[in-house]
């Protein structure tokens, strides 16, 4: 008995590479596998084509997506403390004006009642003046004949252009050509104690 064997045949036709692209385009469509047995023949018999199914490939499940990272808790910014501002006592006080500076009166220049050139002299020798005064050869003092006590008279040496003011409080001079009698200080501020005597220049104040 003569024992027959299969083969695969190598698809070399024309339609065997049609069958072959008709398999491929039907596993591509259907997903399925299948196994070819070509059986031997003629070329114009048909080919024998086996289709196996196989399980359909499941398709990965689509993974869930990852929950986003939650944020991370930044911590809140608190506010500053709001810092008060206390008055100072001294101001919450009510203010007051500043009392406004009063003008200074100015003293009126005395006026001149009598004026005149004579001679005058000085002593510092004496104890009590004619108005009953101790006399002082430091003060500013003068005698004359008859001038009221109490009488201002401005003395003004024309040589060198120096006055004083002094307050009759005595009387004299009794020599001819002289109309007052200076103290010494009084006499010290115009002139040189050593001149003794000179011509001045005199004016009553008023």
């Amino acid at each position: 008995m003569t024992g027959r064997h299969s083969r695969t045949r190598r698809i070399s036709s024309p339609t065997g590479i049609a069958a072959t692209a008709a398999l491929g385009v039907a596993l591509a469509v259907g997903g399925v596998v299948g196994a070819v047995h070509l059986t031997s023949g003629t070329d114009s018999r048909p080919v024998a084509i086996e289709l196996t199914p196989t399980a359909a490939p499941t398709s990965p499940a689509p993974s869930s997506p990852a929950a986003p990272p939650s944020p991370s808790s930044t911590p809140s910014a608190t506010a500053s403390p709001t810092s008060t501002r206390t008055q100072a006592a001294s101001r919450g006080k009510a203010r007051t004006a500043a009392p406004k500076p009063t003008a200074k009166k100015s003293t009126p220049a005395p006026s001149v009642v009598q004026s005149g050139s004579c001679g005058a002299s000085f002593y510092s020798d004496g104890q009590l003046t004619a108005n009953g005064e101790n006399f002082n050869p430091d003060a500013l003092t003068a005698a004359h004949k008859t001038l009221a006590f109490g009488t201002k008279v401005r003395v003004t040496n024309p040589e060198n252009g120096k006055s004083v003011v002094v307050r009759i409080n005595d009387r004299g001079p009794f020599v001819d050509g002289r109309c007052l009698d200076l103290s010494r200080a009084a006499f010290a501020d115009i002139a040189s104690l050593d001149v003794g005597a000179m011509t001045v220049r005199y004016e009553v104040l008023g």
